[in-house]
């Protein structure tokens, strides 16, 4: 891909070729990558330049040098100059509609938690509704168990179907559980909507579903977009949402932990408030968030450098989308045909991470059967990809179900090699006559 210069191996466009930055740069920007791994999972915990590691690592030598300076009269002007290039990448209309937080489980919890009030307070009813996807995160899930349900609030789960081949399909499900949602007198009072939905990895309509819960009445809608930024794009007045999150760690060159909450300008905004309670509560949640006691808030401040980074390569981050988009798919294509299977998704719902089949003769029965073949293919061929594990409900392993997906993801130090060592590795377990029966008894 980005890393190979013949004319067999390259996936970048003419019009998306590097700029200012070569291919021995970038892999010396990523150069603290073990070299022994196939690092195909992106989309777990992201990755970080070394150009921004070294950022970051000034920003934590002015906390430690001189404390007081820092939280005086740096901290605040460096989150906020944050904050306005995040409220650009996003089209945002105010700065005020944009908090920084950890990560997008604290934006959730944040969301939730006053949803959690409104049932406890009165302001809405028992048994009132709030739907989310089935394929939801599941520390989101966690979270609306934590704060929804336990105050009294009715859950329901969008049932999304897998491989999905088109957002008709979507769109379908989320309107059968809106109804489901309204039976009985009750009112949807939250919709938690994925942008990318984790495992399996798909690309949501995330804007029809919107206006479908505004038509519909839906009190809030929260977009739970954690994969989103530098992944694909947004426009969150576009989108109309009245919530909105993603993680700059995972896509965007970010190191951890640091993410963005855009809640609409609206009432609501007054009722919002950090989990962790601070000096600072009761000032706005923006502010709230800027402080929660003494911690390392570098990985906030690093987001202009991140900027100058990613504008090194010709187009910016939409370039780098495109780049990461195509090789995905590509790739994708490539090991579905050495294997016989297919993509989980068409290319239109895929974003630069991608779902693809694994033979059935491997037999991936459990997830539990997923997460051993995980370890397995990391400890004894050095490749770390997420396994999905799809219930074949009807018909069985031995019909030639496909029951297991890798999730690969493809970002800018990723090279063909990667990808052909994946191939190669499921092609010779196959010719072995592998099965994850083998490793229960390990």
């Amino acid at each position: 891909m980005n890393h190979h210069n013949n004319n067999n191996n390259n996936h970048v466009s003419k019009k998306l070729k590097l700029s200012t930055i070569t291919n021995s740069e970038i892999r010396q920007e990523f150069g603290h990558h073990d070299k022994k791994i196939a690092r195909i999972n992106n989309g777990s915990f992201g990755s970080c330049p070394a150009t921004i590691l070294a950022a970051q690592k000034q920003w934590q030598l002015k906390f430690l040098q001189q404390p007081d300076d820092f939280y005086f009269n740096q901290l605040r002007k460096g989150i906020n100059e944050s904050r306005n290039l995040i409220k650009d990448l996003i089209n945002a209309e105010h700065v005020d509609e944009v908090s920084i937080v950890d990560n997008a489980t604290t934006a959730a919890a944040i969301v939730l938690q006053q949803i959690g009030w409104a049932f406890t307070e009165g302001r809405f009813q028992k048994g009132d509704a709030a739907v989310m996807l089935h394929y939801a995160y599941g520390a989101v899930k966690k979270s609306i168990q934590a704060y929804v349900s336990r105050a009294g609030g009715f859950v329901i789960e969008v049932q999304l179907p897998f491989p999905v081949n088109s957002n008709e399909e979507i769109i379908c499900e989320f309107k059968k559980a809106l109804q489901q949602g309204k039976l009985n007198g009750r009112k949807v009072r939250l919709a938690v909507i994925d942008h990318i939905t984790s495992m399996p990895s798909v690309v949501i309509p995330v804007k029809e579903l919107v206006q479908i819960c505004r038509k519909e009445g839906v009190d809030q809608v929260f977009v739970d977009a954690a994969h989103a930024i530098g992944n694909v794009d947004i426009d969150v007045k576009d989108i109309g949402a009245d919530f909105y999150t993603s993680n700059l760690h995972k896509w965007f060159f970010c190191p951890p932990a640091v993410a963005f909450l855009y809640c609409k300008k609206s009432d609501k905004l007054s009722d919002l408030h950090h989990p962790v309670v601070s000096n600072e509560y009761g000032n706005g949640l923006a502010i709230e968030s800027a402080w929660i006691g003494t911690r390392d808030y570098s990985s906030q401040l690093v987001v202009p450098s991140v900027l100058e980074f990613v504008n090194r390569f010709e187009g910016g981050i939409q370039g780098i989308k495109k780049r990461n988009h195509d090789a995905a798919i590509e790739m994708g294509k490539m090991l579905a045909k050495a294997w016989g299977t297919n993509l989980g998704s068409p290319p239109e719902l895929c974003c630069s991470m991608v779902m693809v089949g694994l033979p059935s003769s491997l037999e991936i029965s459990s997830e539990a059967d997923g997460m051993l073949f995980r370890t397995h293919l990391r400890e004894s061929f050095g490749i770390e990809v997420p396994i999905y594990y799809k219930d074949p409900k009807s018909g069985n392993i031995e019909d030639g179900v496909t029951t297991g997906y890798v999730r690969i993801s493809h970002q800018i130090y990723n090279t063909i090699d990667d990808y052909n060592r994946l191939r190669d590795a499921i092609n010779q377990l196959i010719q072995d006559g592998f099965t994850c029966k083998s490793l229960l008894s390990r």
